[in-house]
Parts: C-alpha cells; sequence; structure tokens
C-alpha cells in the first residue's frame, strides 16, 4: 500500500512540475492563447472577444488590432476547413478523431503577434498544400491581389474554386511569408502547423 501511494505522489509531482513547465514556457514566450480540440463557431466568437480584450489592455494600435483579428479568424477557419475536407476521406486516409483536432496559439514578442494553428492532414494532400503556399510565399503584393481576383472568380464558379482564399487573405493582410511545418504522424497522416506573423510597427 505503502509503495502504491509513493507512486501516486510521484505521478501527481511530476504532473505538477509539467503544469509548472507549461506556464512558465507561455511566459518566456508571451503566448497569451494556446487551445487544443475541435474548432467549432462558439470556439471562434470566444477567441476573438478574449483576443480583443488583450489587446485593448496593452492598448495596441487600432490598424494592427484589426490585422490581428483578422489572420486570427482566417486561420480558425482554414483550421475548420480542413477538418471538413479531411473528413471527407477519412475512412481512407486521416483518422476522423484528428481530423476534426486543431491547435490554436496567440503570442508576440516586441516587434510582432504571431498566430499559430495546426491541423490534422493526409500525407497524400501534402504536396498540393505546399505548392499552393509555395505559391502565395513568391508573389509580391499586387500578384496577391490578382491571384485573389482569380481565386474570387472561381469561387464564384465552384464551391471548391476559391482554395486558398484564406491563405492568401493572410499573406495580404500581413505583408510576411506564411511559415509551416508538416510534422510526420504515421506512413499517412502529419500535422500541419501554419504561422503568421504580424509587425507591430507597420504603418499600413
Amino acid at each position: 500500500m505503502e509503495e502504491l501511494k509513493d507512486k501516486g505522489m510521484n505521478s501527481n509531482s511530476q504532473y505538477m512540475r509539467f503544469v509548472v513547465d507549461f506556464h512558465n514556457m507561455m511566459v518566456d514566450k508571451k503566448i497569451t492563447l494556446a487551445y487544443e480540440g475541435e474548432v467549432t463557431q462558439e470556439i471562434t466568437k470566444a477567441f476573438t472577444s478574449m483576443t480583443e480584450r488583450n489587446l485593448e489592455k496593452v492598448e495596441e494600435n487600432g490598424k494592427i488590432k484589426k490585422k490581428v483579428y483578422h489572420v486570427m479568424v482566417e486561420c480558425l477557419q482554414n483550421i475548420s476547413k480542413h477538418a471538413d475536407d479531411e473528413s471527407e476521406t477519412a475512412s481512407n486516409n486521416l483518422d476522423e478523431g484528428l481530423a476534426k483536432t486543431g491547435l490554436f496559439l496567440i503570442g508576440s514578442d516586441h516587434n510582432e503577434y504571431f498566430i499559430t494553428s495546426g491541423n490534422g492532414i493526409a500525407n497524400e494532400n501534402i504536396p498540393a498544400l505546399k505548392e499552393m503556399i509555395d505559391n502565395i510565399n513568391s508573389l509580391n503584393q499586387d500578384e496577391l491581389k490578382q491571384l485573389h481576383k482569380e481565386k474570387m472568380r472561381e469561387t464564384a464558379i465552384s464551391e471548391k474554386g476559391g482554395a486558398g482564399l484564406g491563405f492568401i487573405d493572410i499573406a495580404r493582410k500581413t505583408g510576411n511569408p506564411l511559415e509551416y511545418h508538416f510534422e510526420p504522424i504515421d506512413e499517412k497522416n502529419s500535422f500541419f502547423l501554419l504561422k503568421t506573423s504580424i509587425n507591430k510597427n507597420t504603418a499600413e
């Protein structure tokens, strides 16, 4: 009985240490919001309200606040869209539970705000997504504007026509490249991470 008690205390101590370390990491990286789970309309509304309050507290520039808000909504919508797209083929590729799970972080440093989102993706869908983001990163603002118009026209014709509109919009709003990473889960699945940055000193 004493041995079982010691094991329980040790397990609890390890968990508490993890919580403290996680808290310290969030403080060090200035992460103001961290979430992992299913992304719904209710979750999106709650996050936007929390972020608006946090930005009000630090008296952030109005234009910067709008950019952070806009990018945050786009990232959350991208998670939801990927979840819907991946769930359609979950029986053959991505596990349905993983397809509906998203990761969302907001943080900042002296120079920028950064928003990181993540979701599961079937490995067979990676090449097309990578090609899309690389293409967006290669374009200047005028070219992004033109591509946005083209995708809007495609959307008017087909629901699937406007693929990548959210990524294009983020690149246009931030003026920064989209950073991404695919972390392998198994031979069929990976976790897709997208990081976007909003400069604090932007004059636009």
